[in-house]
Formats: C-alpha cells, structure tokens, sequence
C-alpha cells in the first residue's frame, strides 16, 4: 500500500476490513480523505498529536499521543501510513476489540518492548495521561483522585502477583479482566471517528 496509489486494491480492502472492524465503503472513504489531507500518503506525529488535542482539549495531549504514535509507527519511519493509521483509528476507538485493546494497553506501558512493565515505565506513561486528561479531572475520570505515585503503587499491588517489581503480559491481562476500570487509563474507545476526522 505505498504513498503513490491513488486506488486500494481488492486485497488492501479486505486485509484492512478484517483488521479494523470497518466495512469496505468505510475504509474507501477514509482513503479518499487521507489522501486528499496527505497527498504523500504519510500523516506526521504533529498531525497525529493534534487528533488527540481535540478530543482531550482541557489538558496537554502531546506526550501520551507521542507515546501512543510509537505503538503505531511499525517501520518506525516517524509517519504514518494509511495501514497504520487505520489500524491506530480501529483500536483505540470503539471499533477495536477487548483483545486489541489489551495488546496495544501493553505495548503502550512497555516502552523497552522487552515483555515487562516497570514502574518506572508505568509512572512516564500515566503521567502523561494525567496531563491529557487534567489532573483536576482525574476523579470524574476514574472516580477517585490517587496521584500518579499512588496509583501506579495500587495497580502494582493488584497485577504483580509474582512481586517480582515488573508485570508481566499476562499478569496485565488478568489484571484488567479482574479490574476493568483500568483500561480507562487508556483514553480510548469514548470517540467517535469518521472520514472527516483525519487532520489536513
């Protein structure tokens, strides 16, 4: 699917329908937009960021959506193509599964990419949800207002079952089945995308 195509193949079509929980017509139209906003066929980490911006406007959007960029930017190019954009769109809307959600949750937290959350890791990257959402509205978002020390403490007592100071995937896992108010910690999902929403 390179920069150059003016057309999806039947093939991109349906690998991305499969992928993304989007019909057919869908995804053509988001490509007919992507393409008309990005003609290189690439959307930046700034355009990427501004997405964020506008649906966390009361709060600072940039660190986590330049974290949440990382998670998408698979040939680590430093743009996103319309593959990744759709995928990045599926999952952290309403469109992606529980699993989907999960794996990129992990990937998220897990900044080394070695198979384990510390909570030094945890700590950067609820940090920079607590600045997207606003400290100040950390208790209508979660439904208490623990400070970001405390909580990464709270979500270490309940996920670490091994006290080994690091999470695993699948304690992560368990964790969230057993508490799935966590996930909120992920903004995602409460979002509603079309066509349109792709940033010029």
């Amino acid at each position: 699917m390179g920069a150059k195509k003016s057309k999806l193949s039947p093939q991109d079509l349906r690998e991305l329908a499969s992928q993304t929980n989007c019909s057919q017509q869908e995804i053509k139209k988001f490509y007919k937009n992507f393409k008309k906003n990005q003609p290189d066929g690439k959307l930046s980490k700034v355009q990427f960021e501004e997405l964020y911006k506008r649906f966390f406007p009361e709060g600072d959007a940039e660190t986590f959506a330049e974290h949440s960029f990382k998670t998408f930017d698979k040939n680590g190019d430093g743009t996103l193509d319309f593959r990744e954009f759709m995928l990045a769109l599926s999952i952290t809307t309403s469109r992606g599964t529980f699993q989907q959600k999960l794996k990129w949750a992990y990937n998220m937290y897990d900044l080394d990419g070695d198979g384990f959350i510390t909570k030094v890791e945890m700590k950067e990257i609820l940090t920079a949800v607590y600045k997207m959402v606003g400290e100040e509205n950390m208790l209508d978002f979660m439904g208490d207002e623990l400070t970001v020390d405390e909580r990464v403490e709270e979500i270490f007592s309940k996920m670490d079952k091994d006290g080994n100071s690091q999470i695993s995937t699948d304690e992560f896992f368990e964790g969230i089945k057993k508490d799935p108010k966590l996930l909120k910690l992920m903004p995602m999902g409460q979002y509603k995308f079309d066509e349109t929403s792709i940033p010029a």
